[in-house]
């Protein structure tokens, strides 16, 4: 049965929707389509990406060349001086080549002058102040048991490769030799006098700390990420490192880390070891390669085309380096995305489009709170927390209602790297500010332009920024069917986030709170298990022999599972009762559209080892779970989606 009522370019009919849904509505684009010379993937997120990218450059090109911003107010103007000063700087490529490597001298030269560990700890508050990485992640958030204040928070890092396992595992041992090369090079541009030995000695240092790591699957338990500590337990924990140093240099104070979450304790007491047992001399050239690493982006060719090479070509097979004005829009992005959004959102965000999601959100609402009723494996206690979860669910559409104050970003159109630092610097300064005062609910932790959406389990909010409210997420002059299949399944999948196994341990506060009776957990933990198993035995098409990993992937399952049986219940709720056969059927069709992906295989190898979602054919393919699937495309025992009753996991 093809879906000749809802045909599009790409489908493939040849392909029965019985056996592979994804395939049958995607199977010949997947054939026939070329992923673009500068891109690792391609598909409606990417195409949505690179729209967005392109009317990002005509405003800032705008308001480079003077063109006034929508706004008249002062801030607007000189928001506007900025982007423009910010993407000259990066497109100055004369400059750029004069200062060479002295754009960061400082940084290298101080790198040779560290004399001890202690020095390493205040050189690396100094860094990540400007933007760099170094041992660990830290960033602030709100405490999961106190979702009214902010906390600083600290977790496992330190690795020049995606992962821990590409450290260990033999099939990276190929990768691993590159990644020498990659450094030597890196090192030679750096002018080190010895750059492979250099560069085996990062490779060391790297493994030993990988050794630490938590595997990515275990890093997703809030429970066990979650580890309050006073600076005097953090300092036993790591003790040799001085954190006192790095929290001056990195511009905070004694509140900074007076109390704070530490998500893998264990490696922290495995770094101070390696921090004891290696030698400032081999500190140094893995500190140097993380300087020269941060700063390639913004300095000669060499160092650009170096970089790309290895984290393009190598991990992702992109053969083509990115346009040098699509890498400066990224820039501004990173720096003023808000200044940009909210000329973004003027020019290409109607208030209709505001006004329809809203309708649609409510729905959406409405259905869960109709499965949530229905639900025969939850006691009524249960439901009520849910409930007073759902109904405290804030949903953000399209872009915030204040936007960021830029006042203090100093931004000089002369000095690129300088530019990148102090744009580091101010947010790291706006972020360490948090901690002490109230929260700010109103904070958007995307950008308008973004073709993405969120779920925040400490604000309990899902987030819909207005570059994915469009085709074929969401289109105002679409059939409902397809919105609901689209961006309706989208704001499902979030809110399914606040019940999915990680999500569903925060209350409607925003707390870690246990508020499951002992029989309702156990229930769902049957249901969870049963999704990892299902995914752990897919094989990607492109990938035989490789698995999905369902404990990594098992909470975006869960949210893409209730994401769309939600929307499909959403949909007949908006259509009164009133919704064909073939109008659920061009739900189900947009859903499988809307995840039409094609990955080089060295992305999707990487994303098989390190990305949370499955891979775009068994999100699409999902459908095998819903009894609305089967029922409205008549499947029956043999086909290639059949899966016995009994065996599909229905959750919400």
């Amino acid at each position: 049965m093809s879906i000749l009522d809802d045909a599009r370019p790409g489908m493939n009919p040849a392909i029965r929707p019985q056996d592979d849904l994804f395939g049958h509505v995607n199977g010949r684009w997947l054939d026939e389509v070329e992923i673009p010379a500068d891109r690792s993937s391609w598909g409606p997120f990417v195409q949505l990406a690179d729209a967005a990218e392109t009317r990002v450059r005509e405003i800032i090109e705008h308001l480079a060349d003077g063109g006034e911003p929508s706004s008249q107010d002062a801030t607007a103007a000189e928001d506007a001086r900025k982007i423009g000063d910010l993407f000259a700087s990066f497109m100055d490529t004369d400059a750029i080549a004069a200062k060479g490597l002295d754009a960061v001298r400082p940084l290298i030269d101080a790198v040779a002058g560290l004399r001890d560990v202690r020095d390493l700890a205040a050189y690396l508050g100094e860094f990540e102040r400007v933007g760099g990485h170094g041992l660990f992640g830290s960033y602030v958030d709100t405490d999961s048991r106190n979702s009214d204040r902010y906390l600083f928070h600290l977790g496992q890092g330190g690795l020049g490769l995606p992962d821990e396992s590409y450290y260990r595992d033999e099939k990276f041992a190929e990768v691993r030799e590159q990644y020498v090369g990659y450094l030597a090079r890196l090192f030679t541009l750096g002018e080190h006098p010895d750059p492979q030995g250099a560069a085996r000695t990062v490779l060391e240092i790297d493994t030993r700390i990988a050794a630490g790591h938590w595997e990515r699957a275990e890093t997703r338990d809030v429970q066990k990420t979650y580890n309050l500590l006073t600076a005097a337990d953090l300092q036993e924990l790591c003790p040799a490192f001085d954190w006192a140093a790095y929290v001056t240099n990195l511009g905070g104070n004694d509140e900074t880390v007076a109390e704070v979450c530490v998500r893998q304790p264990s490696f922290f007491a495995h770094l101070s070891t390696v921090l004891e047992e290696v030698d400032i001399e081999q500190w140094r050239p893995w500190m140097l390669i993380h300087v020269l690493r941060h700063a390639a982006p913004y300095l000669t060719d060499e160092f650009v085309e170096t970089n790309f090479d290895f984290y393009g070509r190598t991990l992702n097979g992109t053969p083509e380096l990115r346009a040098r004005w699509k890498r400066g829009v990224s820039l501004v992005e990173g720096a003023l995305g808000e200044a940009v959004g909210r000329e973004y959102v003027a020019r290409h965000f109607p208030p209709r489009a505001k006004a329809l999601m809203d309708d649609l959100v409510a729905n959406l609402i409405a259905a869960y709170r109709e499965s949530i009723t229905s639900l025969d494996w939850m006691t009524e206690e249960t439901k009520a927390r849910a409930f007073e979860k759902l109904e405290t669910f804030r949903p953000k559409i399209g872009y915030p209602d204040k936007f960021r104050d830029y006042s203090a970003l100093r931004i000089d159109p002369s000095d690129l790297v300088g530019n990148v630092a102090s744009a580091a610097r101010f947010e790291t300064d706006r972020e360490l500010a948090k901690i002490g005062s109230p929260v700010d609910r109103d904070e958007w932790f995307m950008l308008p332009q973004t073709v993405n959406a969120y779920y925040n389990p400490g604000t309990n909010e899902i987030c819909f920024p207005a570059g994915i409210l469009q085709k074929p997420f969401f289109d105002a002059d679409a059939h409902a069917a397809e919105n609901y299949g689209g961006i309706g399944a989208v704001i499902g999948h979030e809110i399914g986030h606040g019940f999915d196994d990680q999500g569903a341990q925060y209350d409607a506060h925003g707390n870690l709170e246990d508020w499951w009776t002992p029989a309702d957990k156990a229930a769902f933990e049957v249901k969870t298990k049963a999704l990892i198993e299902q995914y752990d035995a897919f094989e990607p098409r492109s990938l035989p022999g490789e698995h999905v990993n369902g404990a990594l992937t098992v909470g975006e399952n869960i949210g893409d599972l209730g994401g769309l049986t939600i929307a499909h219940r959403a949909y007949l709720i908006a259509a009164g009762g009133d919704a064909s056969i073939e109008d659920r059927r061009r739900l189900f069709t947009n859903w499988a559209y809307v995840w039409r992906t094609k990955r080089r295989p060295e992305q999707e190898r990487q994303f098989l080892t390190i990305d949370p979602h499955s891979p775009p054919e068994f999100r699409a393919n999902i459908v095998r779970n819903l009894e609305e699937f089967h029922e409205v495309f008549g499947t029956a025992p043999g086909d290639g989606l059949w899966v016995d009753p009994e065996a599909r996991v229905r959750i919400w």
